[in-house]
């Protein structure tokens, strides 16, 4: 298990997105800052703790080893990668404030931590790597978020 990596999501993300200005033009992609984060908290944080339940997985299993070997290796998601469980245009704001919708993803953080330690075997479902433990969940956690993060043209730095 990668501390850094753990202690990046626990004790660092959310202080980078509380430095992005929510002006900021995305580089790829059509999502604003706040449509990132409350991606982030809605979809990815709440899939990995299992808040979402997943029944489906998306990906043809004779390529889901592949998409795991690339998932616990440190090559970064392409720019423009489509996700083909969103639709073409950013989903409408949850939140009426950049700050409200940090405040939800410090949440679904928070939560996702406190559930796997209260069960450390826990196994959850993503829709495009599969059944993933806590380890494997922490490593997609981190690489989607440097994702985003880039993608408004934050490089973090001593990681």
């Amino acid at each position: 298990m990668s501390f850094e990596k753990e202690n990046f999501l626990r004790t660092k993300l959310i202080r980078y997105l509380q430095q992005l200005d929510p002006s900021t033009p995305p580089r790829w992609g059509k999502m604003n800052v706040q449509q990132m984060i409350e991606h982030c908290s809605g979809d990815v944080f709440r899939t990995a703790s299992g808040r979402i339940k997943i029944s489906e997985i998306v990906t043809p299993p004779d390529l889901l080893q592949k998409m795991r070997d690339f998932l616990m290796s440190d090559r970064p998601f392409k720019e423009n990668i489509k996700n083909p469980l969103l639709g073409d245009e950013p989903r409408p704001l949850h939140f009426k404030t950049v700050q409200g919708a940090i405040g939800a993803l410090q949440q679904e953080i928070i939560y996702f931590f406190e559930v796997f330690d209260n069960n450390p075997s826990l196994i959850t479902r993503n829709p495009f790597y599969g059944d993933l433990d806590f380890e494997q969940n922490v490593q997609l956690l981190y690489k989607h978020s440097l994702h985003h993060l880039r993608q408004f043209g934050v490089e973090p730095l001593n990681l």
